[in-house]
């Protein structure tokens, strides 16, 4: 599967951040990362990729460091 903007749409990039939490992006049961890293909802932290503007790489490695960027 193509993960890069250049290559997906808007839709298909929602869909990859979706599936890639493993939630719908309101119910954290399964993994409580929005609390545990206080980013909020994680699908505006993904927000960018989904717009197009950062690709997922540039996101994660703010997660690197422990700060959202």
């Amino acid at each position: 599967m193509k993960y890069l903007i250049k290559d997906t749409t808007r839709k298909e990039r929602e869909e990859i951040v979706r599936k890639g939490l493993g939630c719908d992006g309101n119910e954290c049961e399964n993994c409580s990362a929005c609390g545990l890293y206080g980013a909020g909802d994680m699908l505006e932290v993904y927000r960018d990729y989904i717009d197009g503007k950062k690709e997922l790489r540039e996101i994660s490695e703010g997660f690197r460091g422990g700060v959202v960027k």
